[in-house]
This record gives structure tokens, C-alpha cells and sequence, in this order.
């Protein structure tokens, strides 16, 4: 096979600047200086700096408020990613068959995930306002999005919908490839459309469900601010207040320049850490053919 060669040493480095030139604005930079200002108290008037050293990361790690968040934010992401995984699996199964109209549904739970987290919230604003919301009218004008507990499902349910269609594009996909071989052979063998499922299927599948594990995690912890900032902006009494929303309030409504950063670093090692966790257990588990 004949090898492209560019005809100058020098002109892959320069196809490739852009690339490079958006990387260290957007990406490189910003995260360095985000590194930088967690070790420094900043005045917001005057942007003057003094070094503290781990004194941001000390008023952190000590802050109660920090703490529930940091509670809220854990319960969150964990209904968050089982919903959404379960759901869409089971909802990937369905639309696996071969029905008439198959392709329009597909589509229909596929387009979700191309609104963005603002328009998702503000369609269940539109279903949960206390004021005029449809389902506070069915539900006998109960009003879900003022109460604590009520409001952090309707999130979470807002949040597992938004995803769902990025799960069934990789769950349709991978039940696909399945090997009908393997599951003809074991209907032969006496074994029922459940056992082949969880015995056959499930095991293909493994490498896309914990890939999704791994994708729904972050998502729940760094893709929500959109979706929780219209329903709810924290409340009631933050009970829907992520880490994520409280490194926004403490940035831009209290600014906390040198705090927020140091969230920051904390948010991003703790899915750091979470990831890892994630590849060393549920990794493990997963069969590649």
C-alpha cells in the first residue's frame, strides 16, 4: 500500500495550528490559570492577588455548605446514571424489534439529547410550574418544584430524560452487533428470551453499558448546571444544589475567584476519582470480544 507522504516537514504543523491555537485558549490556558488562582486569594474589584497557598482548598473542605453539596451532588449523579442506564436499555430493547414505524420512534427518543440543558429545563418548568404547570394540575395542584425533596426528582428525572437519547444511539448500536449466532444457539438449547438476555446479550454488551457508566457520571456532575439553573437555580434550600451550581454561585454571584477555583480542582478530582473507581470495579466485569 502506497504511503502519503506531505511534500514539507512543516506543513502538518501548520494544518494542525488551529487545532493547537483553540486547545491552549479554551482548554490549556484556562485550566491553568484555574490551577494557578486556587492558590491565591483575589480581590473582585481591583483583580489584585496574594498568595494563600492551600487556604481556599482549607475553607473548602471545612465548608458545611460545601458538604451538603457535595451529599446532594453524590445522590444525584447516582439516580441520575442507574435511571438513565436502565431506562434506556430497557427502551433500546424495545426499539431493537422489528415493528412498523420503528424508525419514527427511534428518532422520537433520539432527539432529546439535541436540545440543549436550558431548553430541557424549561420544558418540565413548563410541566411542573407551580403556577400553571401541567402536571401540578393533575397531581392536585401539589407543587413540585417547591418542596426540597419533590424538586431534587423532578431534576434528576429532567436530567435522566435530556441523556436518554445519547444512551439509546450507543445501546441500539451495540445490540446490533450482537451475534445472532450465539443467541440462536442458545434458544436450541432450551434457553428463553430472559436467560438469553441477561446471559447472552448483556455480556456483548458490557464494553457500551460501562462506557455509558462512565459518560453518565460525568454528565451528571458537569452537564446539568444548564437544566437545575431554569428549574430550580439550587433550591428550595438547595436541595438541588450541585457541585457544580455552587462552584457558578460562588464564582460569578459571590465572586469568589480564588475559592471557585479551588472547587474546581475538588469537583474535578472527584470524578477523577470516581472514573477510576469505576474502571478498577465495574471494569473488571466487562466481557470484550
Amino acid at each position: 500500500m502506497k504511503q502519503s507522504v506531505f511534500p514539507s516537514k512543516v506543513l502538518p504543523y501548520i494544518l494542525l495550528l488551529p487545532t493547537f491555537i483553540i486547545l491552549i485558549i479554551f482548554l490549556f490556558y484556562p485550566a491553568f490559570e484555574t490551577f494557578r488562582l486556587s492558590f491565591y486569594k483575589v480581590n473582585p474589584y481591583t483583580n489584585a492577588t496574594k498568595f494563600a497557598g492551600l487556604y481556599n482548598f482549607k475553607k473548602v473542605f471545612f465548608n458545611p455548605d460545601y458538604g451538603h453539596s457535595f451529599g446532594i451532588s453524590i445522590l444525584f449523579s447516582l439516580l441520575v446514571v442507574m435511571l438513565g442506564i436502565i431506562i434506556s436499555l430497557a427502551l433500546s430493547v424495545l426499539l431493537n424489534q422489528n415493528f412498523k414505524g420503528a424508525k419514527i420512534y427511534r428518532t422520537l427518543m433520539i432527539w432529546p439529547y439535541a436540545l440543549s440543558p436550558a431548553i430541557a429545563g424549561a420544558l418540565f418548568n413548563f410541566l411542573f410550574n407551580p403556577a400553571n404547570g401541567i402536571i401540578c394540575f393533575f397531581s392536585g395542584n401539589y407543587t413540585w418544584l417547591t418542596s426540597g425533596n419533590s424538586a431534587f426528582i423532578v431534576v434528576a428525572l429532567a436530567a435522566t430524560w435530556k441523556n436518554l437519547g445519547y444512551n439509546i444511539v450507543f445501546y441500539l448500536t451495540a445490540l446490533r452487533n450482537v451475534p445472532s449466532d450465539s443467541l440462536e444457539a442458545a434458544a436450541i438449547d432450551g434457553a428463553g428470551s430472559v436467560k438469553r438476555f441477561f446471559k447472552i446479550t448483556l455480556a456483548y454488551i458490557s464494553p457500551t453499558t460501562f462506557f455509558l457508566f462512565v459518560m453518565n457520571t460525568t454528565y451528571a456532575y458537569f452537564a446539568s448546571f444548564g437544566l437545575i439553573d431554569v428549574l430550580t437555580e439550587g433550591g428550595p434550600v438547595d436541595s438541588t444544589n450541585i457541585l457544580i451550581y455552587q462552584l457558578y454561585k460562588d464564582f460569578f454571584v459571590n465572586s469568589r475567584i480564588g475559592y471557585a477555583a479551588a472547587e474546581s480542582l475538588v469537583l474535578f478530582c472527584i470524578v477523577v476519582l470516581i472514573t477510576v473507581v469505576q474502571f478498577k470495579t465495574t471494569g473488571k466485569k466487562v466481557h470484550y470480544q
